[in-house]
């Protein structure tokens, strides 16, 4: 289908679309982009060589769990595949936490109150 980005994903619902699939968060992660609560970070940036912290400080996928962004920095700088499979891992449970909001907002009639909280967080200039 091809609509994985946040904003579209939004979008989509809103437009009554209840099924999604695209490459893209995995695509974002084999070239070190990653998806947070505070918007897409470049992981292979120096920055982050010695950054001690998980990816995403309000993610519970098995990357933020266990691993730092330094090492998936360390991982994706020496183009170890495991470090794009952290980067799949955290990226593909980013969009379902996303989309589990999304399916409690709908539950509670406030969708579009939740969809616009979390682009504006995200820093997504589109919006539903």
């Amino acid at each position: 289908m091809g609509i994985g980005s946040l904003d579209m994903l939004f979008d989509g619902i809103r437009k009554g679309v209840d099924m999604f699939d695209c490459v893209l968060p995995t695509r974002l992660a084999r070239h070190g982009s990653v998806m947070t609560s505070h918007g897409r970070i470049n992981i292979m940036k120096g920055k982050y060589a010695n950054d001690f912290t998980p990816l995403d400080e309000e993610c519970d996928c098995y990357c933020c769990k266990h691993y730092t962004k330094a090492y998936v920095h360390h991982l994706m700088k020496c183009e170890e595949g495991f470090g794009a499979r952290l980067a799949s891992i955290h990226n593909i449970r980013f969009l379902i936490k996303a989309m589990e909001g999304a399916r409690e907002a709908i539950k509670n009639d406030r969708f579009l109150e939740y969809a616009a909280e979390v682009l504006e967080k995200f820093g997504s200039v589109r919006g539903c």
